[in-house]
């Protein structure tokens, strides 16, 4: 008899709305895969990208999407001795092709897949994967940031900046981010040397001003448009820019050209390499993922939202999504001040 498990459908793309909890059966393992009782996921910007239909060429509905695990691995390939029954795993999931991570179980190549870092909860953990190794591969294998560069990270408090800010410290480079001001104290407490209140401040002039005039080597965006065109502003020369937003117009990159600038687009690509350099940094304390609300997986479409429209209010750090019942309460979102 086939087993079933509930699985969060994309069922058209459009708005939060779109998803339908439903009852599938379970992927069946191959030689080198591992079958993963999901206990966590979480919310990444690429999940609304799909849900809006940005990627609908390449995700065939109904689909079930979602990009970061922890969990427990309950059966393993008949090619597999990395890992056995009852090991804590987490990875991001085949982005694209593939069924995701909003559901009870998951089927994985057992390449991708990583042990879960010891002093992390499941959520904690699934906050991690794609974030952690889009930043890992942003800072260390693009950009090559060094000990005692400068670094602008854009929006230090969100989801993504809460994991670049710790981690360009533990690299050992002074981090700048751009935060409310109600924020400073909180990205600060991540390890941020300074904070620039860009409702208040224009981050190019507060750059300036926070560099004596000199720039920063290395800018990470997260924003896209008018970010990645004025980032060069803030750069030193030969300094570099890595973008993890696609380009929806044309851009005058003039000033880049003129500070002799590096520009790198990333699109993340999964590897248990990344992965384990995450745990190390973790299990030596020098990253701890910021979960900011937790969702059960039939509250995807209220999950979606909080994502979309979290920063006006006051969101810090992930939403994610206790897929397998272990939260009772679920903290309450900040009104941004």
């Amino acid at each position: 008899m086939t087993k079933s498990m509930k699985a969060v459908v994309l069922t058209h793309f459009g708005g939060p709305d779109a998803f339908e909890l439903r009852e599938v059966p379970v992927p069946s393992t191959g030689p080198r895969q591992v079958r993963v009782r999901v206990h966590a996921t979480a919310l990444n910007p690429l999940d609304l990208q799909i849900r809006r239909g940005d990627y609908r060429d390449h995700v065939p509905l109904p689909a079930i999407i979602g990009h970061d695990i922890s969990g427990v691995v309950e059966e393993v390939g008949s090619e597999i001795d990395e890992f056995v029954e009852g090991d804590e795993v987490y990875y991001t999931p085949q982005i694209f092709g593939r069924a995701g991570s909003y559901a009870e179980h998951h089927v994985a190549d057992v390449e991708l897949v990583g042990r879960k870092p010891r002093n992390l909860t499941h959520l904690e953990a699934a906050s991690l994967t794609l974030v952690g190794g889009t930043v890992w591969e942003a800072f260390v294998q693009r950009a090559q940031l060094s000990v005692g560069e400068t670094i602008l990270i854009h929006g230090g408090a969100g989801g993504v900046g809460t994991i670049a800010v710790q981690v360009a410290k533990a690299i050992g480079a002074r981090v700048i981010t751009t935060a409310r001001a109600s924020d400073h104290d909180f990205v600060r407490s991540l390890g941020a040397d300074d904070a620039i209140d860009f409702t208040t401040e224009d981050y190019v002039v507060g750059v300036s001003r926070l560099t004596e005039g000199k720039g920063v080597n290395v800018v990470f965006d997260t924003i896209g448009g008018d970010t990645l065109s004025r980032s060069p502003l803030t750069l030193a020369a030969f300094g570099r820019v890595v973008s993890l937003v696609d380009i929806a117009k044309p851009q005058n990159l003039v000033e880049a050209w003129g500070k002799n600038a590096a520009y790198h687009f990333v699109f993340t690509r999964q590897s248990r390499g990344k992965l384990d350099a995450l745990t190390r940094l973790v299990e030596r304390g020098l990253v701890k993922p910021v979960v900011g609300a937790t969702l059960p997986l039939a509250r995807m479409g209220e999950a979606h939202d909080l994502l979309e429209n979290g920063a006006a209010r006051g969101l810090r750090g992930k939403v994610t999504i206790d897929v397998a019942g272990e939260v009772l309460a679920l903290p309450p979102v900040r009104r941004a001040a």
